[in-house]
Protein backbone atom coordinates (compact mmCIF):
# COMPACT_ATOMS: atom_id res chain seq x y z
CA UNK A 1 0.00 0.00 0.00
CA UNK A 2 1.31 3.19 -0.70
CA UNK A 3 2.11 5.34 1.79
CA UNK A 4 -0.35 8.08 3.45
CA UNK A 5 0.64 11.95 3.52
CA UNK A 6 -1.11 14.70 4.33
CA UNK A 7 -1.68 18.33 3.01
CA UNK A 8 -2.25 21.62 5.30
CA UNK A 9 -4.92 23.33 3.94
CA UNK A 10 -6.09 25.95 5.74
CA UNK A 11 -6.55 24.53 9.62
CA UNK A 12 -7.44 20.93 8.29
CA UNK A 13 -5.23 18.18 7.16
CA UNK A 14 -6.38 15.98 3.99
CA UNK A 15 -4.89 12.59 3.32
CA UNK A 16 -3.49 12.04 0.20
CA UNK A 17 -1.11 9.27 -1.67
CA UNK A 18 0.58 9.08 -4.99
CA UNK A 19 0.72 6.01 -7.09
CA UNK A 20 3.42 5.50 -9.99
CA UNK A 21 6.00 7.54 -10.97
CA UNK A 22 4.72 8.59 -15.06
CA UNK A 23 5.46 11.86 -16.61
CA UNK A 24 1.97 13.31 -16.21
CA UNK A 25 0.39 14.28 -12.45
CA UNK A 26 -3.70 12.96 -12.78
CA UNK A 27 -5.36 13.98 -9.66
CA UNK A 28 -8.40 11.54 -9.20
CA UNK A 29 -11.31 13.40 -7.84
CA UNK A 30 -13.50 10.46 -6.52
CA UNK A 31 -17.59 10.12 -6.12
CA UNK A 32 -19.75 10.47 -2.76
CA UNK A 33 -17.44 7.90 -0.41
CA UNK A 34 -13.84 7.85 0.07
CA UNK A 35 -10.90 6.78 2.39
CA UNK A 36 -7.80 5.53 0.76
CA UNK A 37 -7.47 2.37 2.75
CA UNK A 38 -10.61 1.07 2.53
CA UNK A 39 -10.41 1.22 -1.31
CA UNK A 40 -6.88 -0.10 -1.71
CA UNK A 41 -8.63 -3.28 0.02
CA UNK A 42 -10.84 -3.95 -3.23
CA UNK A 43 -8.48 -5.64 -5.77
CA UNK A 44 -10.73 -4.32 -8.96
CA UNK A 45 -10.01 -0.42 -7.94
CA UNK A 46 -6.15 -1.30 -6.47
CA UNK A 47 -5.50 -2.70 -10.15
CA UNK A 48 -7.28 0.10 -12.17
CA UNK A 49 -5.43 3.04 -10.23
CA UNK A 50 -1.59 0.58 -10.69
CA UNK A 51 -2.31 0.47 -14.07
CA UNK A 52 -3.12 4.29 -14.16
CA UNK A 53 0.17 4.70 -12.43
CA UNK A 54 1.69 2.86 -15.04
CA UNK A 55 1.66 6.20 -17.40
CA UNK A 56 0.88 8.88 -15.00
CA UNK A 57 1.82 9.90 -11.47
CA UNK A 58 -1.43 9.03 -9.97
CA UNK A 59 -2.31 11.71 -6.90
CA UNK A 60 -5.51 10.01 -4.47
CA UNK A 61 -6.90 11.95 -1.85
CA UNK A 62 -9.99 11.95 1.12
CA UNK A 63 -12.22 14.64 0.33
CA UNK A 64 -12.29 17.32 3.73
CA UNK A 65 -14.45 15.22 6.40
CA UNK A 66 -13.83 11.74 5.02
CA UNK A 67 -11.52 8.79 5.28
CA UNK A 68 -8.33 9.40 6.54
CA UNK A 69 -9.07 13.36 6.10
CA UNK A 70 -9.80 15.81 8.87
CA UNK A 71 -13.31 15.38 10.16
CA UNK A 72 -15.44 18.80 9.84
CA UNK A 73 -18.71 19.51 11.14
CA UNK A 74 -21.59 20.02 8.06
CA UNK A 75 -20.87 19.76 4.32
CA UNK A 76 -17.71 21.69 2.75
CA UNK A 77 -18.79 24.11 -0.24
CA UNK A 78 -16.99 23.42 -3.58
CA UNK A 79 -14.85 26.46 -3.36
CA UNK A 80 -13.66 25.15 -0.35
CA UNK A 81 -13.01 21.75 -2.23
CA UNK A 82 -11.18 23.11 -4.38
CA UNK A 83 -8.82 25.00 -2.19
CA UNK A 84 -8.20 21.42 -1.31
CA UNK A 85 -7.34 20.17 -4.79
CA UNK A 86 -4.69 22.75 -4.71
CA UNK A 87 -3.51 22.05 -1.13
CA UNK A 88 -2.56 18.14 -2.02
CA UNK A 89 -1.21 19.56 -5.64
CA UNK A 90 1.29 21.65 -3.52
CA UNK A 91 2.08 18.92 -1.30
CA UNK A 92 2.86 16.53 -4.08
CA UNK A 93 5.20 18.62 -6.05
CA UNK A 94 2.31 18.99 -8.13
CA UNK A 95 2.22 22.80 -10.42
CA UNK A 96 0.00 21.29 -13.30
CA UNK A 97 -2.04 17.76 -13.75
CA UNK A 98 -4.57 16.58 -15.06
CA UNK A 99 -7.98 17.01 -13.04
CA UNK A 100 -9.77 13.52 -13.06
CA UNK A 101 -13.58 13.99 -11.47
CA UNK A 102 -16.38 10.67 -11.04
CA UNK A 103 -19.52 10.94 -10.05
CA UNK A 104 -20.32 13.53 -7.48
CA UNK A 105 -16.26 14.65 -7.90
CA UNK A 106 -16.94 15.75 -11.54
CA UNK A 107 -19.22 18.99 -11.01
CA UNK A 108 -15.66 19.49 -8.51
CA UNK A 109 -13.23 18.77 -11.03
CA UNK A 110 -15.54 21.03 -14.10
CA UNK A 111 -15.72 23.83 -11.66
CA UNK A 112 -11.70 23.54 -10.77
CA UNK A 113 -10.75 23.27 -14.68
CA UNK A 114 -12.97 26.33 -15.26
CA UNK A 115 -11.36 28.69 -12.14
CA UNK A 116 -7.95 27.32 -12.49
CA UNK A 117 -6.88 27.01 -16.16
CA UNK A 118 -3.11 27.47 -14.89
CA UNK A 119 -3.12 24.61 -13.10
CA UNK A 120 -5.49 22.34 -14.91
CA UNK A 121 -3.58 20.56 -17.81
CA UNK A 122 -7.07 18.38 -18.78
CA UNK A 123 -9.91 17.23 -17.57
CA UNK A 124 -11.85 13.54 -17.37
CA UNK A 125 -14.70 13.31 -16.66
CA UNK A 126 -16.38 9.81 -15.78
CA UNK A 127 -20.02 8.90 -14.77
CA UNK A 128 -20.13 12.83 -13.94
CA UNK A 129 -22.39 14.65 -12.95
CA UNK A 130 -24.51 17.80 -14.12
CA UNK A 131 -27.66 17.92 -11.57
CA UNK A 132 -28.56 15.31 -9.52
CA UNK A 133 -32.11 16.96 -8.75
CA UNK A 134 -34.74 15.70 -11.63
CA UNK A 135 -37.40 17.95 -12.97
CA UNK A 136 -39.50 19.29 -16.12
CA UNK A 137 -35.96 21.21 -16.65
CA UNK A 138 -33.83 18.45 -15.91
CA UNK A 139 -35.22 14.95 -16.56
CA UNK A 140 -32.17 13.30 -15.94
CA UNK A 141 -31.24 14.01 -12.40
CA UNK A 142 -30.99 10.68 -9.64
CA UNK A 143 -34.50 11.94 -8.07
CA UNK A 144 -37.14 14.33 -7.74
CA UNK A 145 -37.04 16.10 -4.41
CA UNK A 146 -40.06 14.27 -2.95
CA UNK A 147 -37.72 10.93 -3.37
CA UNK A 148 -34.67 12.53 -2.24
CA UNK A 149 -36.33 13.43 1.26
CA UNK A 150 -37.54 9.99 1.49
CA UNK A 151 -34.92 8.70 1.48
CA UNK A 152 -33.09 11.04 3.90
CA UNK A 153 -35.59 9.55 6.36
CA UNK A 154 -34.08 6.52 6.61
CA UNK A 155 -29.96 7.11 6.17
CA UNK A 156 -28.90 5.99 9.19
CA UNK A 157 -30.75 2.70 9.26
CA UNK A 158 -28.96 1.99 5.73
CA UNK A 159 -25.01 2.79 6.41
CA UNK A 160 -23.60 0.07 6.56
CA UNK A 161 -25.21 -2.33 4.56
CA UNK A 162 -23.73 -2.26 1.39
CA UNK A 163 -26.87 -2.03 -0.33
CA UNK A 164 -25.33 0.79 -2.55
CA UNK A 165 -23.20 -1.85 -4.74
CA UNK A 166 -26.39 -2.79 -6.80
CA UNK A 167 -26.39 0.90 -8.29
CA UNK A 168 -22.91 1.46 -8.29
CA UNK A 169 -21.70 -1.75 -9.65
CA UNK A 170 -24.38 -4.05 -10.92
CA UNK A 171 -22.08 -6.40 -12.43
CA UNK A 172 -20.67 -7.17 -8.83
CA UNK A 173 -23.89 -6.26 -7.08
CA UNK A 174 -25.01 -10.15 -5.94
CA UNK A 175 -21.42 -10.80 -4.83
CA UNK A 176 -21.20 -10.62 -1.03
CA UNK A 177 -18.01 -9.33 -0.80
CA UNK A 178 -19.19 -6.53 -3.03
CA UNK A 179 -21.58 -5.59 -0.63
CA UNK A 180 -19.54 -6.12 2.48
CA UNK A 181 -16.80 -4.07 0.92
CA UNK A 182 -19.39 -1.36 0.31
CA UNK A 183 -20.46 -1.37 3.99
CA UNK A 184 -16.89 -0.98 5.12
CA UNK A 185 -16.25 2.34 3.07
CA UNK A 186 -19.53 3.32 4.39
CA UNK A 187 -18.85 2.96 7.48
CA UNK A 188 -15.46 4.36 7.47
CA UNK A 189 -15.67 7.26 5.39
CA UNK A 190 -18.05 9.17 7.45
CA UNK A 191 -21.14 9.04 9.74
CA UNK A 192 -24.64 8.84 8.39
CA UNK A 193 -24.91 12.40 9.74
CA UNK A 194 -22.07 13.67 8.06
CA UNK A 195 -22.94 11.56 5.10
CA UNK A 196 -26.45 13.18 5.18
CA UNK A 197 -24.94 16.60 5.16
CA UNK A 198 -22.82 15.60 2.08
CA UNK A 199 -25.81 14.50 -0.28
CA UNK A 200 -28.04 17.30 0.80
CA UNK A 201 -25.29 20.26 0.05
CA UNK A 202 -24.39 17.42 -3.49
CA UNK A 203 -27.93 17.28 -4.55
CA UNK A 204 -27.94 21.44 -4.81
CA UNK A 205 -25.29 21.50 -6.76
CA UNK A 206 -25.98 22.63 -10.49
CA UNK A 207 -22.97 23.06 -13.38
CA UNK A 208 -25.00 23.67 -16.42
CA UNK A 209 -24.14 26.94 -16.40
CA UNK A 210 -20.66 26.67 -16.14
CA UNK A 211 -19.53 23.76 -17.98
CA UNK A 212 -19.08 26.21 -21.42
CA UNK A 213 -16.50 27.88 -19.01
CA UNK A 214 -14.17 25.11 -19.22
CA UNK A 215 -11.22 25.65 -21.78
CA UNK A 216 -8.51 22.62 -20.89
CA UNK A 217 -8.53 19.36 -23.37
CA UNK A 218 -11.31 17.51 -22.30
CA UNK A 219 -12.36 13.71 -22.05
CA UNK A 220 -16.02 12.30 -20.72
CA UNK A 221 -16.66 8.98 -20.45
CA UNK A 222 -19.81 7.59 -19.54
CA UNK A 223 -21.64 4.33 -19.25
CA UNK A 224 -24.89 3.72 -21.39
CA UNK A 225 -26.55 2.29 -18.92
CA UNK A 226 -25.14 3.92 -16.01
CA UNK A 227 -27.82 3.47 -12.97
CA UNK A 228 -27.07 6.28 -10.72
CA UNK A 229 -25.98 9.19 -13.01
CA UNK A 230 -28.07 8.68 -16.53
CA UNK A 231 -26.09 8.77 -19.75
CA UNK A 232 -27.47 11.88 -20.80
CA UNK A 233 -25.40 13.59 -18.18
CA UNK A 234 -21.90 12.54 -20.11
CA UNK A 235 -23.87 13.43 -23.43
CA UNK A 236 -25.09 16.82 -22.01
CA UNK A 237 -21.26 17.65 -21.34
CA UNK A 238 -19.74 15.57 -23.78
CA UNK A 239 -21.65 18.45 -26.41
CA UNK A 240 -21.64 21.81 -24.02
CA UNK A 241 -17.77 21.79 -22.96
CA UNK A 242 -15.90 22.98 -26.17
CA UNK A 243 -13.98 20.40 -28.15
CA UNK A 244 -14.64 17.68 -25.65
CA UNK A 245 -14.38 14.15 -26.66
CA UNK A 246 -17.36 12.19 -25.41
CA UNK A 247 -17.02 8.37 -25.11
CA UNK A 248 -19.83 5.91 -24.28
CA UNK A 249 -18.72 3.13 -22.39
CA UNK A 250 -21.04 0.00 -22.60
CA UNK A 251 -22.77 -1.69 -19.54
CA UNK A 252 -23.77 0.02 -16.21
CA UNK A 253 -21.77 0.25 -13.90
CA UNK A 254 -21.29 3.41 -12.07
CA UNK A 255 -17.45 2.57 -11.73
CA UNK A 256 -15.09 1.50 -14.27
CA UNK A 257 -12.77 -0.60 -12.10
CA UNK A 258 -14.58 -4.32 -12.89
CA UNK A 259 -14.34 -3.93 -16.87
CA UNK A 260 -11.76 -0.96 -17.01
CA UNK A 261 -10.07 -1.99 -20.25
CA UNK A 262 -11.96 0.58 -22.17
CA UNK A 263 -11.49 3.22 -20.20
CA UNK A 264 -7.93 2.98 -19.54
CA UNK A 265 -7.42 2.33 -23.17
CA UNK A 266 -9.51 6.05 -23.74
CA UNK A 267 -7.29 7.60 -20.71
CA UNK A 268 -4.01 6.15 -21.94
CA UNK A 269 -4.53 7.90 -25.63
CA UNK A 270 -6.34 10.94 -24.35
CA UNK A 271 -3.16 11.96 -22.12
CA UNK A 272 -0.06 9.98 -24.54
CA UNK A 273 -1.15 9.97 -28.23
CA UNK A 274 -1.24 6.01 -27.76
CA UNK A 275 -3.26 3.51 -27.01
CA UNK A 276 -1.69 -0.13 -26.34
CA UNK A 277 -1.07 -0.76 -22.80
CA UNK A 278 2.38 -0.51 -21.58
CA UNK A 279 2.10 -3.69 -19.35
CA UNK A 280 4.44 -6.00 -20.61
CA UNK A 281 1.88 -8.84 -22.21
CA UNK A 282 3.70 -11.53 -20.21
CA UNK A 283 5.17 -11.50 -17.18
CA UNK A 284 6.40 -14.43 -14.50
CA UNK A 285 4.07 -14.93 -12.06
CA UNK A 286 3.59 -17.77 -9.63
CA UNK A 287 -0.55 -19.41 -9.66
CA UNK A 288 -2.22 -20.88 -6.79
CA UNK A 289 -5.49 -22.47 -7.63
CA UNK A 290 -7.64 -23.47 -4.28
CA UNK A 291 -10.60 -26.11 -4.39
CA UNK A 292 -13.18 -26.84 -1.79
CA UNK A 293 -13.27 -30.85 -1.80
CA UNK A 294 -16.41 -32.95 -2.50
CA UNK A 295 -18.30 -29.37 -1.98
CA UNK A 296 -21.33 -30.66 -4.59
CA UNK A 297 -21.78 -33.19 -1.62
CA UNK A 298 -21.42 -31.30 1.15
CA UNK A 299 -23.83 -28.40 -0.22
CA UNK A 300 -26.41 -31.21 -0.57
CA UNK A 301 -26.10 -32.57 3.27
CA UNK A 302 -25.90 -29.63 4.84
CA UNK A 303 -28.42 -27.53 2.68
CA UNK A 304 -28.41 -24.40 0.70
CA UNK A 305 -28.51 -21.92 3.55
CA UNK A 306 -26.00 -23.48 5.63
CA UNK A 307 -23.95 -24.02 2.80
CA UNK A 308 -24.43 -20.21 1.63
CA UNK A 309 -23.31 -19.25 5.11
CA UNK A 310 -19.89 -21.60 4.86
CA UNK A 311 -19.11 -20.99 1.39
CA UNK A 312 -19.17 -16.96 2.58
CA UNK A 313 -16.84 -17.62 5.55
CA UNK A 314 -14.44 -19.47 3.19
CA UNK A 315 -14.13 -16.95 0.68
CA UNK A 316 -13.96 -14.22 3.38
CA UNK A 317 -10.76 -16.30 4.63
CA UNK A 318 -9.48 -17.22 1.66
CA UNK A 319 -9.73 -13.25 0.59
CA UNK A 320 -7.93 -12.52 4.20
CA UNK A 321 -5.35 -14.80 3.32
CA UNK A 322 -4.11 -13.67 -0.11
CA UNK A 323 -4.12 -10.31 1.26
CA UNK A 324 -1.99 -11.35 4.43
CA UNK A 325 0.71 -13.25 1.39
CA UNK A 326 0.59 -10.00 -0.86
CA UNK A 327 -1.45 -12.44 -3.35
CA UNK A 328 -3.72 -10.83 -6.26
CA UNK A 329 -7.16 -12.57 -6.57
CA UNK A 330 -8.10 -13.51 -10.31
CA UNK A 331 -11.04 -14.91 -10.19
CA UNK A 332 -13.51 -17.70 -8.68
CA UNK A 333 -15.56 -20.15 -9.74
CA UNK A 334 -17.83 -21.58 -7.47
CA UNK A 335 -15.54 -22.66 -5.25
CA UNK A 336 -12.41 -21.93 -6.35
CA UNK A 337 -10.02 -19.24 -6.30
CA UNK A 338 -7.60 -18.28 -8.69
CA UNK A 339 -4.32 -15.71 -7.50
CA UNK A 340 -0.84 -14.54 -8.39
CA UNK A 341 1.73 -13.55 -6.18
CA UNK A 342 5.58 -12.54 -7.41
CA UNK A 343 7.00 -14.75 -5.26
CA UNK A 344 6.59 -18.96 -4.86
CA UNK A 345 7.46 -19.16 -1.34
CA UNK A 346 4.23 -16.82 -0.63
CA UNK A 347 2.24 -18.29 -2.70
CA UNK A 348 3.17 -21.87 -0.93
CA UNK A 349 2.53 -20.18 2.55
CA UNK A 350 -0.70 -18.63 1.72
CA UNK A 351 -2.19 -22.63 0.08
CA UNK A 352 -0.84 -24.22 3.61
CA UNK A 353 -2.39 -21.28 5.60
CA UNK A 354 -5.95 -21.79 3.44
CA UNK A 355 -5.70 -25.15 4.12
CA UNK A 356 -5.24 -25.09 7.57
CA UNK A 357 -8.17 -22.69 8.53
CA UNK A 358 -10.67 -24.73 6.05
CA UNK A 359 -10.08 -27.40 8.11
CA UNK A 360 -10.99 -25.11 11.72
CA UNK A 361 -14.09 -24.17 9.45
CA UNK A 362 -14.82 -28.33 8.81
CA UNK A 363 -14.02 -28.64 5.39
CA UNK A 364 -10.64 -29.78 3.17
CA UNK A 365 -9.35 -27.87 0.51
CA UNK A 366 -6.89 -29.03 -2.12
CA UNK A 367 -4.69 -26.65 -4.05
CA UNK A 368 -1.85 -26.25 -6.64
CA UNK A 369 0.66 -24.19 -7.28
CA UNK A 370 3.15 -23.32 -10.37
CA UNK A 371 5.40 -20.92 -11.46
CA UNK A 372 5.88 -19.15 -15.27
CA UNK A 373 5.07 -16.79 -17.58
CA UNK A 374 1.29 -16.01 -17.87
CA UNK A 375 -0.09 -13.46 -20.84
CA UNK A 376 -2.04 -10.37 -18.98
CA UNK A 377 -5.18 -9.51 -20.77
CA UNK A 378 -6.30 -6.90 -19.05
CA UNK A 379 -7.46 -7.70 -15.71
CA UNK A 380 -7.25 -11.58 -16.44
CA UNK A 381 -4.39 -13.98 -16.86
CA UNK A 382 -4.07 -16.82 -19.11
CA UNK A 383 -1.33 -19.19 -21.27
CA UNK A 384 -0.08 -22.66 -20.59
CA UNK A 385 0.82 -21.51 -16.73
CA UNK A 386 -2.71 -21.18 -15.87
CA UNK A 387 -3.50 -24.76 -17.20
CA UNK A 388 -0.73 -26.10 -15.81
CA UNK A 389 -1.50 -24.92 -11.88
CA UNK A 390 -4.86 -25.86 -12.26
CA UNK A 391 -4.09 -29.38 -13.88
CA UNK A 392 -1.63 -30.08 -10.75
CA UNK A 393 -4.42 -28.94 -8.51
CA UNK A 394 -6.64 -31.18 -9.82
CA UNK A 395 -4.20 -34.00 -8.36
CA UNK A 396 -3.77 -32.66 -4.85
CA UNK A 397 -5.22 -34.72 -2.31
CA UNK A 398 -7.56 -33.61 0.37
CA UNK A 399 -6.07 -30.86 2.34
CA UNK A 400 -2.65 -30.83 -0.04
CA UNK A 401 -0.77 -28.27 -0.98
CA UNK A 402 0.93 -29.97 -4.12
CA UNK A 403 3.41 -28.08 -6.07
CA UNK A 404 5.50 -28.12 -9.78
CA UNK A 405 8.89 -28.94 -9.71
CA UNK A 406 9.94 -25.18 -11.00
CA UNK A 407 8.38 -24.07 -7.94
CA UNK A 408 10.41 -26.86 -5.42
CA UNK A 409 13.49 -25.63 -7.08
CA UNK A 410 13.27 -21.73 -6.64
CA UNK A 411 12.02 -21.95 -3.09
CA UNK A 412 15.76 -23.29 -1.36
CA UNK A 413 16.45 -21.99 1.43
CA UNK A 414 13.18 -21.18 2.38
CA UNK A 415 12.49 -23.78 5.30
CA UNK A 416 9.38 -24.98 3.08
CA UNK A 417 9.39 -29.18 3.08
CA UNK A 418 8.16 -31.12 0.25
CA UNK A 419 7.25 -34.93 -0.58
CA UNK A 420 8.41 -36.46 -3.75
CA UNK A 421 5.02 -37.74 -5.61
CA UNK A 422 6.48 -38.66 -8.59
CA UNK A 423 5.90 -37.78 -11.86
CA UNK A 424 2.29 -37.35 -13.51
CA UNK A 425 0.83 -36.84 -16.42
CA UNK A 426 -1.39 -33.11 -16.63
CA UNK A 427 -4.26 -33.47 -18.61
CA UNK A 428 -4.05 -31.63 -21.85
CA UNK A 429 -0.71 -30.66 -21.21
CA UNK A 430 2.10 -32.06 -23.11
CA UNK A 431 4.92 -33.88 -21.32
CA UNK A 432 5.47 -35.70 -18.15
CA UNK A 433 5.56 -33.26 -14.61
CA UNK A 434 6.80 -33.85 -11.54
CA UNK A 435 5.16 -32.76 -8.63
CA UNK A 436 5.63 -32.52 -4.81
CA UNK A 437 3.67 -32.31 -1.58
CA UNK A 438 4.45 -28.99 0.21
CA UNK A 439 4.35 -29.03 4.26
Amino acid sequence: MPDIHFARSDDVHIAYRVVGDGPIDLVYVQGALSHLGVAWELPAYRRFCERLGEFTRLILFDKRGMGMSDRVSGATPLDTRMDDIRAVMDAAGSNQAVIMGASEGGPLAMLFAAAHPDRTRALILMGAEVRERRDDDWPWGESTEEEFEAAMTSVADRWGLGGAIAWIAPSVGDEPWAREWVARLQVNSVTPGAAEAFMRMAFDIDVRNIVAAVRAPTLVLHAVGDRVCHVENGRFLGRTIPGARYVELPGEDHVPWFSPDRAIAEIREFLTGRREPATPDRVLATVLFTDVVSSTERAASLGDDRWRQLLESHNAMVRYELDRYRGTEMGTAGDGFLATFDGPARAIRCGLAITERSRQLGFEIRAGVHTGEVERIGDDIAGITVHIGARIGALAEPGEVLVSRTVHDLVAGSGLQFTDRGVKQLRGVPGEWQVFSAK
